[in-house]
């Protein structure tokens, strides 16, 4: 597994990407002053995106199938947790825009080769708003079973 979006997963078998390119922008206002340089300001992180690109060959990957899957979750507006295989959450991603380039036609008309790129923009807040205090919720947990352990001590008096 390479990555998921949602309960797709990107793997040789469906959208192998061969790169991934991530942007994170921050806002930095100006305003200009007599005599000197303007003044910035800084409001905080801005949009973050990630442009997975790649080439499909759909003798040996995943085809058209597996893009007209991400567009369909495209068409449904919704915002998916963008995983990689190595654990990195990246966060909550909505798909933007999804183009492909179909080459090396058969006579039917089916691609031997498609080339594709698939953008997406974060939309959550933070990994912090969208999972709360981690560290809080371990305490809370540990807190509710040791009542569940005293609760079942009970009844086995």
């Amino acid at each position: 597994m390479m990555l998921t979006l949602g309960m797709f997963v990107f793997m040789l078998k469906t959208v192998p990407y061969q790169s991934m390119q991530r942007s994170s922008s921050f806002r930095w206002p100006t305003n200009a002053r007599i005599g000197q340089r303007p003044s910035a300001q800084f409001l905080g992180a801005d949009s973050e995106k990630i442009t997975l690109t790649g080439v499909l060959m759909p003798e040996v990957t995943g085809g058209a199938l597996s893009l007209m899957t991400l567009q369909l979750m495209a068409s449904q507006g919704r915002a998916w947790p963008l995983i990689e295989g190595s654990g990195t959450i990246y966060g909550m991603y909505v798909i933007e825009n999804i183009a492909e380039t179909k080459t090396q036609l058969f006579s039917n008309g089916s691609a031997r080769q498609i080339e594709f790129t698939i953008n997406l923009m974060r939309v959550d807040e933070s990994l912090i708003s969208m999972f709360g205090d981690l560290h809080q919720q371990a305490l809370d947990l540990a807190d509710k079973a040791g009542q569940g352990v005293q609760r079942i001590g009970g009844l086995l008096s």
